[in-house]
């Protein structure tokens, strides 16, 4: 069982965070510059098999997507089950979650997850219907997050959120018609932030 990922920083987060997750790298022929170069000699020491490979193996593996001249295989990493989540919270004593209500883009999945991960959000929380899946594109964007921040898929938002409520989590909502921005809002300790998909928002369920 494995997975591929591509992209220079998706590859050095993995390598910083689970070295022994690689089982093999495919390196562009003749790319040597000096943004790769550091990271095969850090795949090297570590013992990672590289191979070369020329630039239609590595177009037909990524699927045609920007690969930056290399790509890897590697095992699974941990699958976050919707029981995780109230471990996780319990991590924290100020708890900060975000939650995505229908985001079907991977780019816009791993563009949330790059974000969570600089904001310092512990956990993301997505619906197991109408989501985007973590796959090599989502990761690639998410430059290295998908890999730091847990991405916990459960079957029923609005459940999940009424047991946040419970565990004394303020869900707070996030849409284009609103009064008051963000940065205008005075933000609880223990908060999950939730934003709807792409064009359409939030659910009405999500909403109530």
């Amino acid at each position: 069982m494995s997975e591929m990922i591509y992209g220079i920083h998706a590859v050095q987060a993995l390598l910083e965070r689970a070295p022994e997750r690689f089982q093999e790298v495919f390196i562009l022929k003749g790319r040597e510059d000096k943004r790769l170069l550091p990271l095969i000699h850090a795949l090297e020491s570590q013992g990672v098999v590289i191979q070369l490979a020329n630039r239609q193996y590595l177009d037909e593996k990524s699927d045609g997507a920007v690969h930056q001249g290399i790509i890897a295989r590697v095992k699974p990493g941990r699958q976050y089950q919707e029981n995780d989540l109230p471990d996780l919270i319990a991590l924290h004593e100020r708890p900060f979650l975000l939650i995505l209500d229908g985001v079907t883009d991977p780019h816009n999945l791993g563009a949330c997850l790059r974000s969570a991960d600089a904001a310092g959000v512990h956990a993301v929380i997505v619906p197991k219907d109408r989501s985007a899946q973590l796959n090599a594109t989502a990761k690639k964007v998410a430059c290295g997050a998908a890999e730091s921040v847990p991405l916990i898929r459960v079957t029923n938002l609005a459940r999940t959120m009424r047991m946040l409520q419970e565990e004394n989590i303020w869900i707070v909502g996030t849409a284009g018609e609103a009064d008051h921005t963000l940065y205008q809002s005075k933000m609880p300790g223990r908060m999950a932030l939730v934003m709807g998909a792409e064009g359409e928002g939030m659910r009405r369920l999500t909403r109530e």
